[in-house]
């Protein structure tokens, strides 16, 4: 199984999109930031997500198809299950 790099939970947190390789995997993350209600300057983790697709291949994001995509939760364990999830996809 290959080992994905995925940034910090705070990359995202702070609305951070990435984008990685492994071999032939190419994947896109998105965050969906929600900011707290009552302080403006922080995140609602409950709220927030984590968006992903992946598609295989050697052209960028706006030149390929998309193979699949999912949400995870905006937390340490959404994070880790991201990665499971794209490390089984390569």
């Amino acid at each position: 199984m290959a080992d994905i790099f995925l940034p910090t939970l705070h990359t995202f947190a702070m609305k951070n999109e990435f984008t990685g390789s492994c071999g032939a995997l190419r994947f896109k993350i998105v965050p969906k930031v929600v900011k707290s209600e009552t302080n403006p300057k922080e995140v609602d983790m409950a709220q927030s997500s984590i968006f992903a697709e992946y598609w295989h291949g050697p052209f960028c994001y706006e030149k390929s198809e998309m193979e699949g995509a999912a949400t995870f939760p905006m937390s340490e364990e959404g994070r880790l299950a991201l990665k499971a999830w794209l490390e089984a996809q390569a």
